[in-house]
């Protein structure tokens, strides 16, 4: 006599099979997902990696600009020309085999000094930055408020406005130490300090610039450098677009060696006593700084570094002293 199979035995036997797929394809999932964090942990360390090497690169182009700089005077080619920095040089370029890097050098004399500037300096420039009358005006009282000392030291309109913020606060009622405290007066923004972007008459987006571009706090330099200053700075002076155009113009082809033309367009002298041809010895510096894959091509990852020195005519040691060193300062340009 054959006894048939149990329909109970067959049926375990399939709900072990169906419980040993669910396992496997659980199993798969979280091995899916592990493999998936693994990848993406091992990305985000490589993209980590890149970008510590690539500020390492910005910072040493950086540290070359400043020995080219204190080298300048000293090194000259045979035809007398400066071998590695002159007071015109406005960028330099380094090719290394990790890398290459960019570095930008802008003298203080290019800006706009806010402690000193006249008010009616200020006004020009915020206009001409775009900024509506109404508003440059009421960042020109805050400027003018918070380096003056307050009467009879009582707490002047806008210490009022700025005691009702929280966390809030008092005008230092003195001269400002760094570009950035001008972020806490009244009417200011983001978009008017650090610049924003504006289509032209293409319709093309363009960046502009921002108060910070064109203002400094150190310094003593009295007369703006008409070879490096930007249109707005040219324009809080007092120069009409005409002059500003030629200034641009002929700056392109080779720096501008005197006031001369100027003059002859019959710019004010109380103007011309504004302007210079070089000077400065405070100098910001950005290195922008990208690394170079194995197959020759330059990395996506950019890094940044930037740096305020200050050059001295020093016996014996370096003649220049970092003021501020910055992280990561806000890049004018790609490279």
């Amino acid at each position: 006599m054959q006894i048939a199979p149990s329909r109970s035995g067959k049926g375990a036997r399939g709900g072990a099979l169906v419980a040993v797929l669910w396992l496997s394809a659980a199993l798969g999932m979280i091995a899916f997902s592990l493999a998936s964090t693994v990848r993406g942990e091992i990305e985000r360390a490589d993209w980590a990696l890149e970008g510590t090497r690539a500020y390492y690169l910005a910072a040493g182009a950086l540290e070359r600009t400043l020995i080219y700089m204190e080298w300048g005077p000293r090194y000259q080619l045979p035809d007398g020309s400066s071998r590695y920095f002159s007071a015109r040089t406005s960028r330099l370029h380094f090719s290394f085999p990790a890398g290459e890097a960019d570095v930008s050098i802008e003298t203080d004399a290019s800006r706009l000094n806010v402690n000193r500037a006249a008010p009616e300096e200020i006004l020009r420039l915020l206009e001409a930055l775009g900024v509506e009358n109404e508003r440059a005006i009421e960042i020109t009282r805050a400027i003018l408020d918070w380096r003056t000392p307050a009467p009879g030291g009582e707490p002047t309109e806008f210490d009022r406005y700025y005691l009702s913020l929280n966390p809030s606060f008092l005008a230092r009622h003195a001269s400002f130490r760094e570009t950035e405290e001008l972020l806490l007066l009244k009417g200011m923004t983001p978009e008017i300090f650090y610049g924003s972007a504006a289509p032209d008459a293409a319709g093309v987006l363009r960046p502009r610039l921002g108060l910070a571009d064109c203002v400094t706090t150190r310094g003593g330099a009295s007369r703006v450098d008409v070879n490096t200053a930007p249109a707005p700075v040219l324009a809080a002076l007092g120069l009409n677009s005409s002059a500003i155009e030629f200034i641009e113009q002929a700056r392109r082809l080779e720096p501008l060696r005197d006031l001369e033309g100027l003059r002859r367009m019959g710019v004010p002298g109380e103007i011309l006593a504004r302007l210079g041809v070089g000077g400065g010895s405070i100098y910001l510096l950005r290195s922008t700084a990208r690394l170079r894959m194995p197959d020759g091509r330059l990395s996506t990852a950019v890094r940044t570094v930037g740096a305020t020195v200050a050059f001295r005519s020093v016996a014996g040691g370096a003649g220049f002293q970092v003021l501020r060193w910055y992280e990561r300062p806000w890049p004018k340009e790609e490279m």
